[in-house]
């Protein structure tokens, strides 16, 4: 892609210094290859033990974090397989994020009404505020606090991966960060089903509840379809609006770091050339009709891209940087799934 070009900060710390002008690596694919092959493995792990029971709840996603994981602190990372992880970790996540943009149309936001996208943005922007600014209070790292908001209220795995890219923060955080989002994810997806009732919501305000405040796309699905198919789709559409306010919302956090940035002589924060073209996909999928068999298609592609992405995220990850986290960005990651389901669903009343 000639949007994301490679940089040296595309490569894992010292693997720039390592490899600055060796005859060894006759062309970027020698360099890439092993790593590639490693994380497909892995992600195929991910996907196969999916199917396994007990695991069926967990998305190829977060098993794909913890395949890398196991893998990379029981076995170790061979060092020759570094290039290839730092490209799937960076360039193929970029665009599967692009890819993403193929499951909204404007016109499918238009199916929730203004007070529907009133109570996404509003959720999504409280929700974020709430996280980074209690996450100060707390003690949590700015960046991983930034991370653990964007997943919340945005997308979950996606949205911690596009953020990152302008926060650039440790690996060790975006694992921490991912599986903690997606804990949190699966207890909505279980839990809000059955409180439908207890609240007295009909399918159009459960799915805009689901929609609005559930962490992942597929969490968020699972969890509407689950209560009738209006419940389902209004519940999709909710959440799609949430992905799409992905790109303001990293570009707008591209800036802050940038008016924030006082040394004059550091290195700027990467422009988000992929967010610009996520915006373009949305524009043209609701332009251009695309065979559902090619949609379905970009859609799965986008799924095995983000999990391969993932899976060199555990590749890199060190557990013992990750138990020196302590329970605080725990707590934080729990404090903001409860303020996005109560305020979500006093909006949702309210409305």
């Amino acid at each position: 892609m000639s949007f994301l070009p490679i940089t040296a900060n595309d490569l894992p710390n010292g693997l720039n210094s390592a490899n600055s002008g060796s005859p060894a690596l006759t062309s970027i694919w020698a360099g890439i290859v092993p790593g590639i092959v490693l994380v497909a493995m892995i992600t195929s792990v991910a996907y196969s033990a999916r199917n396994l029971s007990g695991l069926t709840l967990f998305s190829p996603m977060i098993l794909a974090v913890v395949a890398g994981m196991v893998y990379s602190n029981v076995l170790g990372t061979p060092a020759h397989a570094n290039a290839g992880i730092a490209f799937a970790q960076r360039r193929l996540l970029r665009f599967a994020i692009v890819l993403l943009g193929f499951q909204l149309t404007l016109g499918q936001v238009a199916g929730i009404g203004l007070g529907g996208v009133g109570i996404v943005a509003v959720t999504l922007g409280a929700t974020f505020l709430f996280t980074v600014t209690l996450g100060r209070l707390i003690g949590v790292d700015a960046k991983l606090a930034q991370l653990v908001a964007a997943g919340t209220s945005i997308c979950g795995a996606s949205a911690i991966v596009a953020t990152n890219i302008v926060t650039d923060a440790r690996d060790e955080d975006v694992t921490y960060a991912v599986a903690a989002i997606t804990l949190f994810g699966t207890i909505a997806m279980l839990s809000f089903p059955l409180l439908s009732p207890l609240f007295g919501l009909d399918q159009h305000a459960f799915g805009l509840w689901a929609g609005a405040s559930i962490h992942e796309v597929a969490q968020v699905i699972g969890a509407g379809f689950q209560n009738g198919t209006l419940a389902g789709e209004t519940a999709t559409v909710a959440k799609l609006t949430r992905v799409a306010m992905l790109a303001p919302m990293v570009i707008a956090l591209g800036l802050m770091a940038r008016r924030g940035n006082t040394d004059a002589s550091a290195a700027k924060p990467p422009m988000p050339w992929f967010v610009v073209a996520f915006v373009a996909v949305v524009a043209l999928n609701g332009l251009v009709a695309i065979p559902a068999q090619i949609h379905s298609a970009i859609a799965l592609a986008a799924q095995v891209m983000l999990t391969m992405g993932l899976a060199a995220m555990g590749l890199q990850a060190d557990i013992s940087q990750l138990r020196s986290r302590g329970l605080r960005p725990l707590v934080l990651a729990f404090s903001a799934f409860l303020f996005i389901a109560v305020f979500s669903l006093t909006l949702v009343k309210l409305v």
